[in-house]
């Protein structure tokens, strides 16, 4: 026995000979859900939500999946998927990305009392041949001396995040 290509259901004599606008419309819907996506999309703070939301709710409206996909920038199996998401439980939270770990944080020891005091030192104290710090000498002093992993690139964006400026020394 098959199984239907959209809705994983068997194929059974009332399915199998049914076209893709007969299909989408075996997708029902109450005006309760339909009031239930509208309020969740007026609610909506994370675009990604809402795009689900709009999408779900224009086909629950008698929209086409088609052309939900088109206005939704997304391919037609992406808006099954969150149809499927949204019938299972008939919640519109449903649709909501999960949540996922990503990358940790680099120099999560780098805080802000650390970089003050690193600063505030001058390299030739320490051993270096420089009269200034540079991001290079800086980074290098953090990795080997205080035991804080960062990179050039991490210590110059945390340095901007936080007001700091490289500045060249003037001769006076």
């Amino acid at each position: 026995m098959g199984y239907h290509k959209f809705c994983n259901r068997p194929l059974t004599g009332d399915n199998v000979g049914m076209t893709q606008s007969e299909e989408e419309q075996d997708f029902t819907f109450t005006a309760q859900d339909r009031h239930r996506l509208a309020a969740a999309r007026a609610q909506a703070q994370d675009v990604k939500f809402f795009r689900r939301l709009q999408a779900v709710l224009y086909l629950a409206e008698g929209g086409s999946l088609d052309t939900a996909a088109h206005f939704a920038r997304v391919d037609r199996s992406t808006v099954h998927r969150w149809l499927h998401l949204y019938q299972r439980n008939r919640c519109p939270e449903d649709l909501l990305d999960e949540v996922r770990p990503g990358r940790p944080r680099e120099a999560e020891d780098l805080d802000a009392d650390l970089r003050a005091e690193v600063l505030a030192q001058d390299p030739r104290t320490l051993g270096y041949r420089a009269t200034g710090w540079t991001a290079p000498l800086l980074t290098a002093h953090l990795n080997q001396e205080c035991g804080c992993p960062v990179s050039e690139r991490t210590l110059r964006r945390r340095l901007e995040q936080y007001g700091w400026r490289w500045k060249r020394p003037r001769y006076v």
